[in-house]
């Protein structure tokens, strides 16, 4: 019955994995480009609902973070949705500016999303933008 009510059901009952997180897939509210993946766990989504900006949990500093505190690049929460097993969340952002990485491009501008390299069929990696 448990799958049932994940599955069809209108009570958030999040499956988090053995270390208390989810993955999370940010992607751009109207552009629909996906510009990260973070993880989250429960105190990292309820901060991101208090303030309105994505937030994550970092699993290398193990603490909570809000993207672009420090760089200035936020992304704004337009929409929180969680898939059919509720094992993953998709934060629909708007960026209030530059972009979404925190890498930057040869000009110094912060790359729009973190995936901004295709991988070729020999394994090279190629860049998207420049």
């Amino acid at each position: 019955m448990e799958n049932k009510e994940q599955e069809e059901g209108l009570e958030l009952m999040l499956k988090l994995d053995g270390q208390g997180l989810l993955p999370v897939v940010v992607q751009d509210c109207n552009t629909r480009d996906v510009l990260m993946l973070g993880y989250a766990n429960e105190q990292a989504l309820r901060t991101t609902f208090e303030t309105g900006y994505a937030t994550f949990y970092s699993r290398s500093r193990d603490e909570i973070w809000t993207k672009g505190l420090t760089s200035g690049n936020t992304l704004a929460i337009k929409d929180v949705r969680v898939d059919c097993d509720q094992d993953a969340l998709i934060y629909l952002v708007e960026k209030t500016k530059g972009g979404a990485c925190h890498t930057l491009k040869e000009n110094g501008d912060a790359r729009n999303s973190c995936f901004y390299r295709c991988v070729n069929s020999d394994f090279s990696l190629e860049f998207l933008e420049k």
